[in-house]
């Protein structure tokens, strides 16, 4: 059995403006997708991060903030390129998802079954 390793990744948008560092306390073993009406449509799976531990490393200024309902999600987005490189989550504000797309160095179609989160039940609109 092997045990995800701990590590602290950039994370880049498309066109380099923004950069985020990471801190991946389960590596890239995280790696979901969510249902949400939001997330469905972003269509981006994420891995999970602590939030104390994200840093915006280059392009505070180009970020895009986005929220709605609650206001408990906060998700970013590169203003230039558009690309959404992380967000605050509703059901632990303690973490982040960081787009898995923004990560150099590896191929989305190594994840074999990346697993959904059901975002469309959430506790919190129970």
């Amino acid at each position: 059995m092997t045990f995800p390793q701990p590590e602290t990744r950039r994370a880049t948008c498309h066109c380099g403006a923004v950069e985020i560092e990471a801190y991946l306390a389960q590596g890239l073993s995280t790696a979901s997708r969510c249902n949400c009406s939001f997330c469905r449509r972003r269509g981006a799976a994420a891995v999970t991060a602590i939030t104390a531990r994200v840093t915006v490393v280059k392009g505070t200024g180009n970020l895009s903030l986005y929220t709605w309902g609650t206001h408990t999600a906060r998700h970013w987005f590169c203003k230039t390129c558009g690309i959404y490189t992380h967000h605050q989550r509703r059901s632990n504000p303690s973490e982040c998802g960081v787009n898995l797309g923004c990560f150099d160095g590896f191929d989305l179609g190594d994840f074999d079954d990346i697993p959904v989160s059901d975002g469309v039940n959430h506790t919190s609109d129970h």
